[in-house]
């Protein structure tokens, strides 16, 4: 564990009218205390998660890789200036980290891979390969594969989105075994039922009128989770002896008893 706290520091916000000081949550929540190695928010589209996975992107001085802005109907002042107004705790000093989003990823793969072309050895901390020589969700696995090996903070927004089922099955296997080396701290954004199915996984909900810690309202839902990440994984290996409505009809049974139990 290396950040243990964010604070939000709502009182000092600078307007209550414009987007991101205007999040109903952002403006009701003090602080979020970190407990385990993989934290996940989760909330519907607009709920502030992305916000403020990224306002503390920016606290912890981790580079945000943005496309370029083409609009000229909007310009917000405020846009990025949330993690003005956080404050992070680190329980023994700060340490290196990267953002991952599916949106930027295959602008970061073209970087990537022409300064592999300078210097192979590079190649090792995404994988070994050149990225753009495998499919999208190849090359996500193939970089969480190389750079989650690297001691660090590594805060992700939405990484199922490029991934299908099995693949998020295969996400998770890497999400436990790097949390049981114990070098690396995840904070991630998700809608997946799949992912949130991480066995002893700390789970924040942006759907109230402030953000909630959902494990502790329900000690139960670990254990639950466990059994639904087997199943997962289960249809999955068995998908070849499957008829194809058999198991599109299970996955979507699993995600609805997921998201019951949340």
């Amino acid at each position: 564990m290396y950040l243990t706290k964010v604070r939000v520091n709502s009182e000092d916000y600078p307007t209550d009218r414009c987007y991101p000081f205007n999040i109903p949550v952002l403006r009701k929540t003090p602080e979020l205390t970190f407990r385990e190695p993989v934290v996940f928010f989760v909330g519907e589209n607009g709920s502030g998660k992305s916000t403020l996975l990224e306002a503390i992107t920016r606290k912890c001085g981790i580079h945000v890789w943005d496309k370029p802005k083409r609009h000229l109907a909007h310009n917000n002042p405020y846009e990025t200036r949330l993690a003005d107004y956080i404050s992070v705790t680190w329980a023994d000093g700060c340490v290196p980290g990267s953002l991952f989003r599916a949106e930027t990823f295959r602008d970061l793969v073209d970087f990537l891979d022409d300064v592999a072309l300078c210097d192979p050895g590079r190649l090792k901390y995404h994988g070994g390969h050149i990225l753009n020589t495998l499919s999208h969700g190849e090359g996500i696995l193939s970089y969480f594969g190389g750079r989650f090996h690297v001691e660090g903070l590594y805060i992700l927004d939405e990484p199922e989105a490029a991934l299908s089922p099995s693949s998020q099955i295969k996400f998770l296997e890497l999400l436990q075994r790097l949390e049981a080396a114990g070098h690396a701290q995840f904070i991630i954004a998700t809608h997946s039922p799949i992912l949130l199915a991480l066995p002893g996984a700390q789970i924040f909900s942006f759907d109230s009128s402030r953000i909630k810690d959902v494990d502790s309202v329900d000690p139960n839902f670990r254990p639950r989770r466990s059994r639904k990440v087997t199943l997962a994984a289960k249809l999955l290996r068995l998908r070849p002896f499957l008829p194809a409505k058999a198991l599109s009809r299970d996955l979507r049974g699993l995600v609805v008893v997921t998201f019951w139990i949340y």
